[in-house]
């Protein structure tokens, strides 16, 4: 791995979190707490991430990609995790990206020599004097790494499509009493991972600190016509692709839900709804219901519901403007906007009124 060349500055005034970072936060002290995760993750683009989002997941994404929410007018999505290019590590363009972001939760990097866990052990410790409140991850894929990272880090546990999963190199008691990340695999292989890392043993060992988790593996499946359910793959041949993907995260949700492993607060409690809505959900020019068909003098560039594909929501798409009066309307474009906010005189909370004409 290349060193970085991160210089420190100085601390400023830390955005609230979602949840605590291990290393400010005591110690867990029931069997109970040690086995519930702060966060679950799905890492992957908008729409997808903007359903898990919304059902409680922690979103983000790797470190060479991109949410792609910009073509949504009316989504915003924060990457609360941000995950690393392991075949290709760069500490450099890693931090350049983790600057850009400021994630919750920062994947640094895969230690597959003693010398990257010393690397990636100080690039943790030098972020975290710039940003305090950061769950900071290094991947040992070695034993040895696995003693030189300090304790208040996080381990990454890979359980996924890595060529190395953490038995290869290593026993569940070398993770013990450690923080830890559950890294890939679906969510029954992660259970059994946690059981592992955490359940009494005849040698008392102490349980590890289970921190979080994430896995990916239903977005890609998806495209193959299958979601994962409690009772295995599924076929989805009857579903489009982004209602595949919400059943597979429903299901994930459902089974941590079931063993009351799921997240006290989720990253949405925090920042908020990642889609903003109306009071009414109704095109405010017109007074139609956002999710009726559209009548055939809709306008050409209006975000139009299709009842037959329901993978598109017409209201990731809409402008949707809170006013000072307390009202909140959604309208299909900016013409639509400006010809109401005239009419009614409406003020934007942001301070901003369109201009009064004169009539001759």
């Amino acid at each position: 791995m290349a060193s970085s060349s991160l210089q420190v500055a100085s601390a400023a005034a830390e955005p609230q979190r979602p949840f605590t970072p291990p290393h400010a936060a005591p110690e867990p002290d029931t069997l109970e707490s040690s086995r519930r995760p702060a966060y679950i993750g799905f890492l992957f683009r908008a729409p997808f991430a903007t359903d898990a989002y919304k059902l409680g997941f922690t979103t983000g994404i790797r470190e060479d990609y991109r949410l792609q929410i910009d073509s949504y007018r009316n989504v915003d999505l924060p990457v609360v995790m941000l995950d690393n290019e392991f075949r290709d590590p760069d500490p450099d363009r890693y931090v350049d990206r983790f600057r850009e972001y400021e994630p919750d939760v920062a994947v640094i990097g895969d230690a597959e020599t003693p010398q990257d866990a010393c690397e990636y052990t100080q690039l943790a410790r030098d972020l975290r004097e710039e940003f305090p409140s950061t769950t900071y991850i290094i991947v040992p894929k070695c034993r040895e790494a696995i003693e030189i990272i300090d304790d208040d880090l996080v381990l990454g546990y890979p359980l996924g499509y890595s060529s190395l999963h953490a038995d290869d190199y290593s026993d569940p008691v070398d993770w013990r009493d450690r923080h830890i990340h559950l890294l890939g695999g679906s969510s029954p292989i992660q259970y059994e991972a946690l059981q592992d890392l955490t359940q009494p043993t005849l040698t008392n060992a102490p349980p590890a600190n289970i921190v979080g988790m994430d896995w990916n593996g239903p977005a890609k499946v998806a495209y193959l016509g299958e979601y994962w359910s409690r009772d295995g793959w599924q076929s989805a041949d009857h579903l489009g692709i982004r209602e595949t993907v919400r059943r597979s995260l429903r299901e994930m949700r459902a089974f941590w839900q079931e063993r009351d492993l799921w997240p006290e607060t989720t990253p949405c409690d925090v920042y908020g709804e990642a889609v903003q809505e109306p009071q009414d959900p109704v095109w405010a020019a017109s007074g139609r219901n956002i999710y009726e068909k559209p009548s055939p003098f809709a306008p050409d560039d209006a975000p139009v519901y299709d009842p037959e594909n329901p993978d598109y929501d017409p209201l990731e798409d809409a402008i949707v403007v809170e006013y000072e009066n307390g009202w909140t309307l959604a309208y299909r474009n900016e013409s639509e906007r400006k010809r109401i906010e005239y009419q009614e005189g409406l003020t934007r909370i942001n301070g901003d009124k369109p201009p009064r004409v004169t009539p001759r």
